[in-house]
């Protein structure tokens, strides 16, 4: 199993806040996503023992591949998994800024795609394309991508990208894996056929085996294999009693208006995935707990993964076991403060998991 962890670029506190945005963020964040700080987070995920720290991507939070750069200078070790989004930038050009970006860090780049499930979000960016229509592009991003990396001239002609004798003047040596998440058939094919890793939100066991028989079976017909992972949020403490009380005081910080404007932002979406975090919630406030120890209140106020696993250490692992037994190998967590949380998860639970 392979671990991560998340760095903050919202800001950060001792509730839960939005990951990429700042509308119905509440009061303002206790920690502000300084340099500083996201350098304190990264720092203390690396000695945590955790693999990468992911970066969002989104109108509410820095640049992640400049962040991370900069990030990448303080660290020694760890890897930046960084969001993009495909389109918003030529795929030749982030080949290269790749490129940079591992000579730079030695190597330490991995990619995150974020295809794009908010229109009014991707409208602001100036992307007026459907749902659809984004996946076929971030296919031939993605086709594109990886043939500039090959360092040898080819060119390509597609509905969203045409390029003439492209191609990187040498090949890449240190290729950044490719992670991918989207819970809709358009999604599903372009993981299946681009993806290194594919991601899911964190669902319940029966609901995550179901998707892994299918993502299987795409994959198989493409001849390629793939690992997959998951994004949870982790409440671990010495007891579940205390656990679950701290669930309680995250689920005090979301007041009544706050929830009904996220939720309000939610249902305006085209993502598959936001629906399915939506749909295990309902927008209500109780009955959270929808699988033994997978709480579902983060995600009535934060967009994609809205869910997080509750309990003692040793329980906590014992879920992730349960999950690894699954077919899942890559884990990427967070908890807030991410800071202290990153620290806490590196002492207590990753040691019953290594």
């Amino acid at each position: 199993m392979r671990f991560h962890w998340f760095l903050p670029t919202s800001g950060d506190g001792h509730y839960v806040r939005p990951a990429t945005t700042t509308v119905a963020a509440g009061a303002a964040p206790v920690r502000h996503p300084t340099l500083r700080y996201l350098t304190q987070v990264a720092q203390a995920s690396e000695s945590a023992g955790f693999e990468a720290v992911l970066t969002p991507v989104g109108l509410g939070c820095p640049d992640p591949l400049v962040t991370c750069a900069a990030v990448a200078a303080t660290t020694d070790r760890i890897g930046l998994l960084v969001a993009f989004r495909p389109g918003f930038t030529l795929p030749t050009l982030l080949a290269q800024q790749a490129e940079a970006f591992q000579e730079i860090s030695g190597g330490r780049l991995r990619l995150n795609v974020v295809t794009g499930g908010d229109p009014a979000e991707q409208r602001a960016y100036g992307d007026f394309l459907n749902h659809d229509e984004r996946y076929a592009r971030t296919a031939e991003y993605l086709h594109v991508l990886r043939r500039t990396w090959e360092g040898q001239p080819f060119s390509f002609t597609g509905e969203h990208y045409r390029v003439e004798n492209a191609g990187l003047a040498r090949p890449l040596a240190n290729l950044p894996e490719i992670y991918f998440g989207g819970a809709s058939p358009a999604a599903e094919k372009v993981a299946a056929e681009h993806a290194d890793v594919y991601l899911m939100w964190g669902e319940p066991p029966a609901m995550i085996a179901e998707r892994l028989e299918r993502m299987r079976k795409l994959t198989a017909e493409t001849g390629r294999t793939l690992r997959y992972g998951i994004r949870l949020h982790v409440i671990a403490r010495d007891t579940a009693d205390e656990a679950w009380a701290y669930a309680r005081h995250l689920l005090s910080g979301m007041d009544p208006e706050r929830i009904a404007a996220a939720q309000a932002r939610f249902a305006r979406m085209d993502s598959v995935g936001q629906a399915r975090m939506a749909g295990l919630h309902g927008g209500s406030a109780d009955d959270l707990e929808i699988s033994p120890g997978l709480w579902a209140g983060v995600g009535l106020v934060r967009e994609g993964a809205g869910t997080a696993l509750v309990g003692s250490y040793a329980e906590v692992a014992r879920l992730i076991r349960e999950y690894a037994a699954l077919g899942l190998d890559e884990f990427i967590l967070s908890g807030w403060p991410h800071l202290e949380e990153s620290i806490r998860a590196g002492e207590f639970l990753l040691p019953l998991l290594k």
